[in-house]
C-alpha cells in the first residue's frame, strides 16, 4: 500500500490517501473524543484549519469529508471562537432592529462572499446576512435551513462577523414570532404534558439496544402498511 506523510499539530505521521483527516487522525493513533460526531457531514463538529505544500493558503474544512493530501498540515479546532449574543427569544421582535442591536457587527459585512466559499453545505451566507440586516427574517431563516454550526463562515470573515450565529438568531425568530403554530403539534405536546406516554417511554427505556433494533423495524413496517 502506498502511504503519504501528513502533519497533524506539527508531527508527521505517514498514512493511507485515501483515508479522511479525521480517518487519518485516529490511524496514527489519536482517540477523538471532541470534534467529532456523525462522521459525515452533517454536524460540523469537526471544523479544521489546514495547509498544503505550494500554497500559501490556510485552508477549512471538516475533517469527516475532507481527503488527506501529501504533506498536509493539520490543525483540528472544534470550536472557532466567536461571539454569541445572549437573549431570550420571547422578548426579541423579529424585525431588523433587532439583529442590529445583537449583533452590530453585522453593519461591517463588506459583501465580499468569503463566507458563501468557506461554507461546506453550499448555503448561500452572505445572501443570509443581507437578508437578516434588512430584517427579512423569512429569507434568512429559509436560506440557512440546512447549516450545521461548524463556524467555517466566521473563521474567515474580515468583518469578524458571526454569519451562522446570525442565521440561527434568524430561525429562532421565525419559529416564534413569524411562522403560527401547527394545531397538531400543540395538540401532541399537550399529550406529552398530561403524561399520556409516560408508560410507554417508561417501557421503552428498559429494552435493551437489539429489542430497540425490533421496535423500530416493527414501526417501519407498520408505517409501510399504513
Amino acid at each position: 500500500m502506498d502511504f503519504i506523510d501528513i502533519f497533524i499539530m506539527g508531527r508527521k505521521y505517514r498514512v493511507p490517501p485515501s483515508l479522511t483527516v479525521q480517518k487519518a487522525m485516529e490511524y496514527a493513533g489519536f482517540q477523538l473524543i471532541r470534534g467529532c460526531g456523525c462522521r459525515g457531514g452533517a454536524c460540523g463538529a469537526c471544523a479544521m484549519v489546514y495547509g498544503v505544500p505550494g500554497n500559501y493558503r490556510i485552508k477549512t474544512g471538516l475533517a469527516c469529508v475532507t481527503l488527506v493530501e501529501q504533506g498536509m498540515m493539520i490543525l483540528n479546532m472544534p470550536h472557532f471562537p466567536s461571539r454569541k449574543a445572549v437573549y431570550h427569544i420571547e422578548n426579541v421582535k423579529a424585525m431588523a432592529e433587532s439583529i442590529v442591536k445583537l449583533y452590530p457587527e453585522i453593519a461591517r459585512c463588506v459583501r465580499c462572499n468569503t463566507c458563501t466559499k468557506m461554507c461546506p453545505q453550499d448555503i448561500p451566507v452572505m445572501e443570509v446576512v443581507a437578508a437578516a440586516s434588512v430584517g427579512d427574517i423569512q429569507k434568512a431563516a429559509d436560506l440557512s435551513m440546512e447549516c450545521v454550526m461548524c463556524a467555517l463562515c466566521a473563521a474567515r470573515c474580515p468583518g469578524e462577523l458571526s454569519p451562522y450565529h446570525i442565521a440561527l438568531l434568524c430561525r429562532r425568530l421565525y419559529g416564534r414570532h413569524v411562522v403560527s403554530p401547527y394545531p397538531h403539534v400543540i395538540d401532541r405536546l399537550k399529550e406529552l404534558d398530561s403524561g399520556e406516554y409516560d408508560e410507554e417511554m417508561d417501557r421503552l427505556l428498559k429494552l435493551n439496544s437489539e429489542e430497540l433494533r425490533e421496535e423500530y423495524r416493527r414501526a417501519q413496517a407498520d408505517k409501510r402498511v399504513i
